[in-house]
């Protein structure tokens, strides 16, 4: 009987732990002696299944706190997965696509803001320049297509794009890169002359040469006053992007 009498007395203190609070259970502490004397004059199979009540509620409770550890455990952050609402908001074109999108407009121009700048920045050339000339040129229209056969972001002819290592005229990345890399070759030929070598890329570098400057053509002279007006205004909001930083 004094086996039985301490392992109840184990299981009732052990309720005690779980289900009252701090000032019960000091309460509760000061009649525990008074548990051995009840047992006393209880039988065996009365204890036996006080125990096995004891027994069950200890486990539901000891299963119940698991649980609820084991929740909390699981809504703390991996401290290895970054939280994307975290993360600073980054251009996606820093992530080169698999395929050409079909986008235009401003939606075009903010998925390859960072491209531009990166690209024009490898050829030494003013990023804001080459923004300019894409709004001049296409409007950021990725299939755009002209009269004469232009094509692209840019504007590349066939052939120019394949004289430049274009597979994909199509492709954002690929005809940024093949524009900036020609108009670059435009600059260097004419010295650095940016009207002559915004000349050139809109009439052809021939053109240029035969008239000794701007050829007089209606069409390449509103590019160049066009190219120059987008070139003040994307000049402006990278200045105020770099004071922002």
């Amino acid at each position: 009987m004094f086996d039985y009498t301490i392992i109840f007395v184990f299981f009732v203190k052990l309720r005690m732990v779980f289900a009252e609070n701090t000032t019960k259970l000091s309460e509760k502490l000061l009649n525990n002696f008074n548990l051995i004397k009840m047992t006393s004059v209880m039988n065996k199979k009365t204890i036996i299944q006080i125990l096995a009540v004891e027994l069950i509620r200890s486990l539901f409770i000891a299963v119940m706190i698991l649980g609820v550890a084991l929740v909390s455990n699981g809504k703390k952050p991996n401290p290895m997965v970054m939280n994307p609402q975290t993360l600073p908001k980054l251009h996606p074109a820093s992530q080169m696509e698999q395929g050409p999108p079909s986008v235009s407009g401003r939606k075009a121009e903010y998925l390859y803001h960072i491209f531009i700048i990166q690209t024009a920045s490898h050829y030494q050339i003013d990023p804001a320049l080459i923004k300019a000339i894409i709004m001049a040129e296409s409007g950021y229209n990725t299939k755009a297509v002209s009269k004469r056969g232009a094509k692209g972001l840019m504007q590349l002819m066939p052939e120019t794009a394949q004289s430049l290592g274009v597979e994909d005229i199509f492709n954002p990345h690929q005809n940024i890169t093949g524009g900036v890399q020609y108009f670059k070759q435009m600059v260097n030929r004419f010295n650095g002359d940016v009207k002559l070598a915004l000349a050139a890329y809109n009439a052809g570098s021939r053109n240029v040469r035969n008239y000794k400057g701007i050829p007089p053509f209606k069409a390449t002279r509103i590019y160049i006053k066009k190219v120059f007006k987008y070139y003040q205004i994307y000049k402006n909001q990278m200045g105020e992007e770099i004071d922002r930083v």
